[in-house]
């Protein structure tokens, strides 16, 4: 749980992000002598954190329901904090609107770092006193450095247009080489496999292939079906050929050729035929949310409700440690929740050391705070809890912005609520069972077996529509990534019935080759050499 991974790829553009967004609006409250407000202006920047991966035109469309949803969010909890101060009431709305920003993020899929900052913001308001004259006011200030966040995060696009597209279509490449690199064959290649086939439909999702700038991304979508391809012929791929596409795309250099072959406008008329296909609206997977968003409002009603008790000054410190812990299965999350204290607990200690810092004056207060935040974004790809020790010193300090308080206070309030927040947040994942994640791999294997059968039926015939057979091929890779996925996540579940992991391995191995078959068929494989045998996932 505490190992460390991989930084991101890109871990230095959010962070880079993150600090000229949050920055400037700091630093112009306080050459007006008004830190106090910089809680407003916090809200509004921290939307800077989104839709790093996706391509400039996905982006500010996200980054525009973002601003939405944040500023929303925390219209809401100023009206209610000026209409109330009842604090079993403010803990109440703080609950259900954690349940329902939960399950908004996870519908559609909005990405890191999800429902949690838009909790935390929303939360934190709740308890700052305030009248509805300020309201307006407040809001204002938090638009306007929305605003300014969704240009900082749009600006690389006037330089690099395309590297979004690039970069997810490089960790393909590299995906499906690291699948390649095993024929097939060996421990560990069916993660591998389930991995590659990930990164491919990540690919595809930031790489449209209709619309204005389809021709620019052809060459884009190449690459891309030659990871598809390699996926299905993991014997007949050239690793090292992906490898070195993926290297060529990290550059600022032309795409990289993937060859014309007899099958490339087949290849594509099918990409582009599945991509017109009519797709699921993202509030169609509100229902099977609906469990995890019950765990959600019972945690942080809970948690919140046992800070109060105790007699600490911020629940919503713990109503939003419960909001974060949340994850697909129990078992991801008592994962978070194990990083989540050792984060936290770490990171009051980080505070301890730089609070005389920050101390020192209100340049040095926002400097510091600009520091954690660079740091957090830095280091949260690599695991959980490390970001987290950046966090927690960041969220201390941000109180100081209204008034000093005793550090010592502080510190024991946090560490408690921390604590506070993980066990209860957790009893309530365990009490609010998610036993419809066992009906969905039903639902799965079902759609898997009808792609496949789509599949198989066009290959039969002697000579079937090119296009309409890429376009089953891509359906039926789509619809084993959603098997994989929802497998590994009832999984992690806990009290339902036996899940049967039979089927569905027999089902994946079914699929993988009618997809080897299909790659056949359209003749979209070239061997490398003759290697004299086959792979299971290679036979037709």
């Amino acid at each position: 749980m505490l190992r460390l991974g991989r930084p991101s790829d890109i871990w230095f553009k959010p962070a880079l992000s993150s600090v000229v967004s949050v920055a400037p609006p700091n630093l112009t409250l306080l050459a007006l002598g008004r830190l106090d407000l910089a809680m407003y202006t916090m809200a509004g920047s921290l939307c800077a954190l989104y839709a790093h991966s996706r391509p400039y035109a996905a982006r500010a469309r996200v980054l525009a329901w973002v601003v939405l949803g944040m500023v929303g969010g925390l219209a809401l909890s100023l009206v209610t904090a000026s209409l109330t101060r009842d604090p079993v009431v403010l803990v109440a709305v703080g609950a259900l609107m954690a349940a329902a920003q939960k399950a908004l993020c996870d519908a559609t899929r909005v990405g890191p770092p999800g429902n949690v900052v838009l909790t935390f913001i929303s939360s934190a308001s709740l308890f700052a006193p305030q009248t509805l004259g300020q309201v307006p006011a407040h809001l204002a200030l938090a638009l306007a450095a929305a605003a300014w966040a969704w240009l900082v995060c749009m600006a690389p696009g006037l330089l690099r247009p395309h590297g979004p597209e690039r970069r997810a279509t490089a960790q393909a490449l590299n995906a499906a080489a690291a699948y390649a690199a095993t024929r097939g064959t060996g421990d560990g290649h069916a993660r591998l496999r389930a991995a590659a086939a990930a990164a491919v439909q990540t690919a595809w999702q930031a790489l449209p292939v209709t619309g204005a700038r389809a021709a620019s991304r052809r060459d884009l979508a190449r690459l891309v079906i030659r990871a598809e391809v390699a996926l299905a012929a993991p014997a007949d791929a050239d690793p090292q050929r992906l490898r070195t596409w993926a290297r060529e795309l990290c550059g600022r250099g032309p795409v990289p050729r993937a060859g014309e072959t007899a099958a490339a406008t087949d290849e594509l008329l099918g990409v582009q035929a599945e991509a017109g296909a009519p797709h699921r609206p993202w509030w169609s997977r509100l229902g099977p949310l609906a469990p995890i968003a019950a765990r959600t409002a019972l945690g942080c009603a809970l948690a919140g409700y046992a800070s109060l008790a105790l007699g600490i000054g911020r629940p919503y410190w713990a109503l939003v440690t419960a909001a974060s812990l949340y994850q697909a299965n129990v078992t991801l999350t008592w994962s978070r929740g194990v990083q989540r204290v050792v984060g936290n607990l770490v990171g009051v200690l980080v505070f301890a050391a730089l609070v005389p810092l920050a101390h020192t004056g209100g340049l040095a207060l926002v400097l510091v705070c600009v520091a954690l935040n660079f740091g957090a974004e830095a280091l949260m790809g690599r695991n959980y809890w490390l970001g987290s020790i950046c966090v927690t010193p960041m969220a201390l300090l941000v109180t100081e912005f209204a008034g000093q308080r005793p550090a010592g206070e502080l510190m024991t309030e946090r560490a408690v609520d921390t604590v506070i927040g993980a066990l209860v947040g957790f009893v309530a994942a365990v009490a609010v069972t998610n036993r419809r994640a066992g009906d969905r791999i039903g639902d799965a294997l079902t759609a898997v077996d009808r792609a496949r059968e789509r599949a198989a039926r066009l290959l039969a015939e002697p000579r079937p529509d090119r296009a309409a057979l890429e376009s089953a091929r891509r359906s039926l890779a789509a619809a084993l990534v959603e098997l994989r996925a929802t497998a590994d996540a009832a999984a992690g579940e806990w009290w339902q019935r036996a899940l049967p992991q039979e089927r569905v391995v027999l089902t994946e191995q079914s699929a993988h080759r009618t997809l080897a078959a299909t790659v056949r068929r359209l003749g979209l494989h070239a061997p490398v050499t003759s290697t004299g045998r086959t792979t299971e996932d290679a036979r037709p």
